[in-house]
């Protein structure tokens, strides 16, 4: 799900403190938004617009954030509006309600572990590419 590898050249301090910075975004707009999944695509899409003009490493890590929540907009979206179809319009509780919420949470789960270990060593200055996200952030991010 995580590769580490070289990047291009060794990033500086301050460029790996703002590469960090990018998934802490997520991680805080989580805590202050966590019944409103657009909170976080809008914090992160907010560091992404204020580092557009950075270098390469800051850049490339703060898409990458972007685009993994972006993908995590859709899941958690679909849950909330399904909660609320059940409180106000008397949906009823289903197992595919309840087995929906549960991928939701793992998704997350892991999403949020993967945040974390990729903001510490992204501070650290060691280049790490989600799986699939990584690719994504390779054609949308130029050098």
């Amino acid at each position: 799900m995580i590769s580490t590898s070289k990047f291009a050249y060794e990033p500086k301090d301050h460029e790996a403190e703002k590469a960090s910075n990018s998934y802490v975004m997520s991680m805080v707009a989580l805590v202050a938004g966590l019944p409103l999944p657009i909170f976080n695509l809008i914090a992160t899409f907010i560091f992404f617009i204020a580092n557009r003009k950075e270098t390469y490493f800051v850049r490339w890590h703060c898409t990458q954030a972007l685009i993994s929540q972006f993908s995590l907009l859709f899941a958690n979206s679909f849950g909330f509006w399904w909660t609320i179809a059940i409180i106000f319009d008397s949906e009823p509780l289903t197992n595919k309600y309840f087995a929906y919420l549960i991928t939701a949470f793992l998704f997350n789960l892991a999403e949020f572990i993967t945040t974390i270990y990729t903001a510490v060593n992204t501070r650290k200055g060691i280049h790490i590419s989600w799986w699939f996200y990584g690719n994504l952030t390779n054609l949308i991010c130029k050098k």
